[in-house]
């Protein structure tokens, strides 16, 4: 692989892969954002939601924020609430990636764990954490990831300007993982306001209640949602994309061992989605994909052998085809 683009201070690279998929026909392009500061694509989410309660006077200097976290965005917000001298309490729930959590409390964040409620609804057992902690800490707000317009903001702003730059222009297909859909939504907002023909793929998790789906036992944290957020009603992808965890391990150890990118559970999706709909692409596409954040955390998980047949009960290497479960929302 080899970079593409120009850089700015803010800017990730972007990277033809020449290995992913054994097809000389296409051209696929990976947006690294595994490479941000705070090692996600949240860390452009956290300093627009940030810079947008402090610019507001909402947050005051030396203040505190309170938000619900599967784990990226928590180490984003905590490694921003760290350099501007901030407050920032975590609540985390008992599927956050215990790495996560340890790198949240390296940056001096306060964790607060909520269990699994009865009905496995992590999500909203923690938004319902957040209110309660709003109303017992005065002066504290949330950054609302959940449905703060400042979240699609950073990336209509950054992250799609920063891909289209990078490609001329030119993208047939986007594949961008799901879970408050606030990235998705930028770069849906930039498409087509800028009248863009590239198709918006969004990939979710098999369980997850995103456009419909039904929900379901999800382990990894960070892809898909047990409720349906604010900013996804106004998400509308051409395509969406639903895929089992195996088949996210799968895409995992691909990309590692075929480019050389060590990527987390929801870039696995990505790479599992783009391998079924290959077959459909006609010759000379150029797709393009956000490496959302690193493997690192998920070495235990998804990298590890013996917890991918304990709790996936299946073969990480096995050579089967992926089970993506597709839904067609286009035309337009």
């Amino acid at each position: 692989m080899y970079t593409v683009g120009t850089l700015s201070p803010f800017q990730s690279p972007m990277v033809k892969l020449q290995r992913l998929f054994e097809n000389p026909g296409l051209e696929v392009f990976a947006k690294l954002d595994l490479l941000q500061l705070s090692g996600s694509t949240k860390e452009r989410t956290a300093n627009s939601l940030i810079e947008a309660l402090l610019a507001s006077g909402r947050l005051a200097p030396g203040g505190m924020i309170v938000e619900s976290t599967s784990g990226n965005l928590g180490i984003a917000l905590a490694r921003q609430t760290a350099v501007r001298g901030i407050g920032f309490v975590a609540v985390v729930d008992e599927a956050a990636n215990r790495s996560a959590i340890e790198v949240m409390g390296a940056y001096g964040a306060s964790i607060d764990m909520v269990p699994t409620p009865p009905d496995g609804n992590r999500l909203a057992a923690r938004r319902e954490r957040v209110q309660r902690l709003l109303v017992e800490n005065p002066g504290a707000v949330t950054t609302n990831q959940y449905g703060s317009p400042d979240n699609p903001d950073a990336h209509f702003t950054t992250t799609m300007p920063e891909i289209m730059d990078a490609v001329d222009g030119r993208l047939d297909m986007l594949f961008v993982a799901t879970s408050t859909t606030g990235t998705l939504l930028g770069c849906q907002r930039y498409l087509r306001q800028h009248h863009k023909q590239t198709k918006l793929v969004a990939v979710d998790a098999l369980g997850s209640v995103l456009f419909g789906g039904e929900p379901g036992l999800r382990r990894f944290p960070g892809l898909g949602a047990g409720i349906i957020p604010e900013l996804a009603l106004q998400a509308d992808p051409d395509v969406v994309c639903r895929i089992k965890e195996i088949d996210m391990v799968r895409g995992c150890r691909k990309l590692a061992k075929r480019e050389g990118i060590l990527a987390g559970a929801s870039t696995g999706a990505i790479v599992a989605a783009m391998e079924q709909l290959l077959p459909g692409l006609e010759m000379g596409s150029r797709i393009g994909f956000l490496v959302h954040d690193s493997g690192v955390p998920y070495l235990h998980t998804v990298y590890n052998d013996d917890w991918v047949r304990e709790n996936l009960e299946a073969e990480a290497e096995a050579d089967s085809g992926t089970t993506t479960r597709m839904q067609d929302t286009s035309p337009r």
